[in-house]
């Protein structure tokens, strides 16, 4: 009696094992495979979700400046037409009414380069795709946790 009693009370308790290491001891080869396959094919959905977005954004900056320019286009087509116009009016007959399409033509000209201008400034702000680059080049080193790289 006295040695169940002593061998049971007295002796310490080895630490529990952690969930790692009990499905390294219970799972096979092929299902810890399984499981860094379906991590991975996780990793790159969340990827490519990613890089979805933010190519969404920069196609919504591209759109703006594409439309600036369109716009930059329209009144350099109107330049075009006016100076012809006033060109045509002003040695022709000489008379006021050139003189008149010819202001026309310069207020063209301002609105062409202002859209211009606005275009340029809409795309510097377009800039691909920044954070899934970042997030791409992280995966090598993710995969050998063991190895350093510089």
């Amino acid at each position: 009696m006295s040695e169940a009693y002593t061998s049971g009370a007295h002796q310490a308790a080895a630490p529990l094992p952690t969930e790692a290491e009990q499905r390294s001891a219970n799972a096979s080869v092929g299902e810890l495979l399984g499981e860094v396959t379906k991590d991975l094919s996780k990793l790159m959905r969340q990827e490519v979700a990613l890089a979805k977005a933010e190519a969404t954004e920069s196609a919504k900056n591209a759109g703006k400046g594409a439309g600036m320019f369109a716009g930059a286009a329209v009144g350099g087509h109107f330049v075009l037409l006016f100076l012809s116009i006033a060109l045509m009016w002003g040695l022709g007959a000489l008379m006021p009414l050139g003189w008149a399409a010819l202001i026309v033509a310069v207020l063209w000209g301002i609105i062409a380069a202002v859209l211009a201008l606005m275009g340029k400034k809409e795309m510097k702000q377009v800039k691909g795709l920044p954070q899934t680059a970042e997030t791409v080049k992280e995966i090598p080193p993710t995969l050998k946790p063991g190895e350093h790289t510089a």
